[in-house]
């Protein structure tokens, strides 16, 4: 699986590494149409055409792989025959949850990832969902790709809000905001993420979520790119996030109630915007720089093997 192109990074970091990885897919991303090693282009109906070109990749790749890093809940057959497959082979595994697949779920939902060697999840708000988690890996980006944007300063601050699905990211709200503050608002949404970054790379300000209890991929990039950033964030999450990273969490947190209150001095201040621009680099240099992610991963693998 490759959301929001994640296997796809740690595949790649994991190879600069040194560390032979391979990304399976069951089909490619809409917006990322080349990112995979190994494409099944599963047939997109019938469950059993499916399950005769998944069994066959089985087959193929379980005598040459040591270690099956699944995403998202998904294992490459059903589950209850895929890990009793793997155990017999004696080859490790690992779950590695992206959010909407623990989201809001009881525990007990969640029961089947202890037949597997390790579970990771995203960020300490998740542990919410799956306390127990073998680890807590935060998401990547290869920084080489990101540069920091110069702050620009402006009579109408641009703030862009980026939504993979407007309902839930709270756009609604935004949308509602801004039009009670003196700024521009892009709304970038369904379009290829190449466009989208060069739309978010203008913004003087990012809003990235309402709803959630974490932030996503797009506040993370957002930051790279020196950005100041404004979502929803669990007051808990954000002390553990500080506590194990040694550093602040340089994001404005707000509600869909407060929104304009925490706007506004953004709007206002351009020292204030260039700061925590400045600071959000920092913070994704220290927590998600993709080469740190990938060292944790290589830490994690050796506790199993």
């Amino acid at each position: 699986m490759n959301l929001a192109g994640t296997g796809w990074a740690h595949v790649n970091a994991l190879r600069r590494k040194g560390v032979d990885a391979k990304l399976l897919v069951f089909w490619p991303q809409k917006w990322r149409p080349e990112e995979y090693d190994i494409n099944l282009d599963l047939p997109r109906s019938g469950f059993l055409r499916q399950q005769a070109v998944q069994w066959r990749a089985l087959a193929r790749y379980l005598p040459q792989t040591d270690i099956f890093h699944f995403y998202f809940g998904k294992t490459l057959v059903p589950k209850s025959l895929n890990m009793p497959i793997l155990r017999a082979a004696r080859k490790k595994s690992v779950m590695h949850f992206l959010g909407d697949d623990i989201r809001g779920k009881r525990l007990d939902e969640l029961e089947y990832r202890k037949k597997f060697d390790a579970w990771i999840v995203g960020s300490y708000a998740a542990t919410r969902w799956v306390p127990d988690a073998t680890a807590v890996i935060p998401p990547g980006l290869d920084l080489r790709d990101y540069e920091a944007m110069p702050a620009v300063e402006r009579e109408r601050p641009l703030v862009v809000h980026a939504p993979s699905d407007p309902e839930k990211k709270g756009t609604r709200h935004v949308v509602e905001a801004c039009a009670q503050l003196p700024v521009d608002l892009d709304v970038v949404h369904g379009v290829p993420h190449d466009e989208a970054v060069e739309r978010f790379k203008r913004a003087d300000i990012v809003v990235d979520q309402l709803h959630y209890l974490w932030h996503g991929v797009f506040a993370i990039e957002s930051m790279a790119y020196g950005k100041p950033v404004v979502t929803h964030l669990d007051p808990e999450a954000v002390a553990q996030t500080e506590e194990a990273f040694g550093m602040k969490v340089p994001i404005v947190a707000a509600t869909k109630d407060d929104l304009v209150e925490k706007l506004r001095p953004l709007v206002e201040s351009f020292e204030l915007r260039k700061r925590l621009g400045e600071e959000g680099r920092a913070y994704v240099e220290r927590v998600h720089d993709l080469d740190k992610v990938a060292d944790r991963f290589i830490e994690l693998y050796r506790s199993i093997l």
